[in-house]
């Protein structure tokens, strides 16, 4: 089993906790993305990256020196986004750590699919950018088939902790012989299951924590998962598709 996850846009340098174990796996693609994004001037890469002035300066600036084989931090303890706090690796235990490794894929839009001891460098790329001037008119298209290969000689059940923006880049290309198990954080208002991404991002990253605590080797394991007033619903679950309902009355402390 492994489970699926995206990447954050908020990114740090930590070259003193850990060292990273292995370079990328796509390091090649990754060098040819980045010649291109450093190819491009700071109007381009603005319109590229789709943000403001205050982001887009200090993430051009570190683009001109960016070196995917110098000063790295494992991929793990790089992102900082909601899903990452709520993991909290950090304070994983060796073993915990180990879990991961083995068990966590985090996809990229510049690495393409990361190990969590991988060395990466603080970067910006969502999956769903154009590249404008490339060779690929979309980074789905860069990508093509080689992430959800790469799953698939990995494990032959994936869990999709991810966004759709990122597990679009690997479900619909899995072969059939992988099963796809779907999980679902929702609240019910009106009848009607609704995911909020703030509390699906907690729950996301809290569940990989849970599983590596619990040392879960099948989905079935992960319906013991019990978070921010989340718990398995049998109702509205089916075998490869779980889902969490939040308790109404639940309020965080």
């Amino acid at each position: 089993m492994k489970f699926i996850i995206s990447p954050a846009k908020t990114m740090n340098v930590d070259i003193d906790s850990f060292a990273p174990r292995d370079l990328p796996r796509f390091l090649e693609q990754a060098e040819e993305l980045k010649n291109y994004l450093q190819g491009l001037d700071y109007a381009a890469c603005k319109a590229l990256w789709n943000c403001s002035d205050a982001l887009a300066e200090p993430n051009f600036e570190r683009l001109q020196k960016m070196d995917l084989r110098r000063t790295l931090t494992p991929a793990l303890f790089a992102y900082e986004g909601i899903q990452y706090q709520y993991m909290a690796p950090g304070v994983f235990t060796e073993e915990e750590l180990s879990y991961v490794q083995e068990h966590l894929r985090i996809l990229s839009g510049l690495y393409g699919l990361l190990r969590p001891m991988d060395g990466v460098t603080p970067y910006r790329l969502e999956m769903q950018a154009k590249p404008v001037g490339f060779r690929c008119k979309t980074l789905y298209e860069f990508w093509g088939s080689r992430l959800a290969d790469a799953l698939a000689e990995e494990t032959d059940c994936l869990v999709d902790l991810a966004s759709k923006e990122y597990s679009k880049c690997v479900l619909g290309k899995l072969p059939a012989s992988v099963r796809r198990v779907q999980v679902t954080f929702a609240q019910e208002t009106g009848g009607k299951l609704k995911e909020k991404a703030t509390f699906a991002k907690m729950a996301r990253g809290a569940m990989v924590r849970h599983a590596a605590e619990q040392n879960c080797k099948t989905p079935e394991e992960l319906r013991s998962f019990c978070r921010f007033g989340f718990a398995y619903s049998p109702e509205h679950s089916s075998p490869d598709h779980l889902v969490f309902v939040q308790d109404p009355n639940w309020k965080s402390d």
